[in-house]
């Protein structure tokens, strides 16, 4: 069980427990809707509703409790990934590539769920909390939540300037312009799992920028300032430079069985809990940095 608590200031006096939740420690309303009906909601140390009036130098304590895990059918896999940053609240991985992100009941198989439970030590209140999901395909740093309140706390960064994830990839083709910003609405091909580039899709806008070149290919920095499905991928095929490898947007090649050039370098961000600021690296792997000679 984690537990939070926050210590009301003399500028938040009269202020309710649920705005105290809220809007100073960052509890998503869906979660706050849950504890309510939890007995996981103290003032000093008794159990109050949300609309309660607090007063300075009260403590608002939330205790977040061991849930049941969705799915029971989970297989642990007793598989490597690189450990980046582990405490009670937070799991920052290496993922590997080819490696699936999230189990599935209907393909089954190897995962990185399934790696992550066997890491816990297959404990029954395992619950997968992913914050950023990476394509099977695609290798580097993954964050996966311990409990509700960090996920929730960082799914809701996302995509802003209090979590700036950058990505290293190697192209088929180089760019004609050395950086830019694509901004191309991406919109899901009807009865698959492709996207395209499309005037009636949702709007997305990645930055890139060429580092090196070689053999014909471009190593090519990128920040996604949009989170669209396979956003990157789409984009780059869209300026005639597909990631190498890429079976879905360009073509594979030998030198990346399964996989295709895409890492996820670098995660910033704020710790939701400790309020450390954080920034984790993966290691550009070395089978990508052959494919430029």
């Amino acid at each position: 069980m984690r537990i939070l608590e926050h210590v009301v200031t003399s500028s938040e006096e009269g202020s309710t427990v649920g705005q105290i939740l809220k809007n100073k420690m960052q509890l998503a309303r869906s979660l706050v809707s849950r504890l309510k009906f939890s007995s996981a909601i103290l003032l000093d140390g008794q159990e109050v509703h949300t609309d309660r009036r607090t007063l300075a130098g009260e403590r608002v304590t939330v205790l977040l409790r061991d849930e049941k895990p969705v799915w029971h059918g989970l297989k642990a896999f007793d598989g490597p990934f690189g450990i980046l940053f582990e405490d009670e609240d937070l799991l920052a991985v290496d993922k590997p590539a080819p490696l699936a992100s999230i189990a599935s009941a209907r393909q089954g198989g190897d995962s990185l769920e399934g790696r992550v439970f066997y890491h816990y030590g297959e404990d029954p209140c395992f619950v997968y909390r992913p914050v950023n999901r990476l394509d099977k395909g695609t290798s580097g740093v993954m964050l996966i939540a311990r409990n509700a309140f960090c996920q929730a706390a960082l799914q809701k960064k996302l995509h802003t300037d209090d979590f700036v994830r950058t990505y290293l990839a190697v192209t088929e083709g180089i760019p004609g312009e050395k950086e830019g910003m694509i901004s191309r609405p991406i919109l899901r091909e009807a009865g698959g799992v492709r996207r395209t580039v499309s005037e009636l899709g949702q709007p997305a806008e990645t930055f890139y920028r060429v580092l090196e070149t070689g053999r014909g290919r471009a190593l090519v920095f990128l920040r996604l300032y949009t989170g669209r499905t396979h956003q990157i991928r789409v984009h780059l095929s869209s300026l005639g430079c597909p990631v190498a490898g890429d079976y879905m947007y360009g073509e594979e090649i030998n030198e990346l069985p399964g996989r295709f050039a895409l890492h996820s370098h670098t995660a910033e961000f704020v710790h939701p809990v400790t309020g450390a600021r954080m920034k984790l690296t993966a290691p550009f792997p070395e089978e990508l940095k052959a494919l430029l000679g």
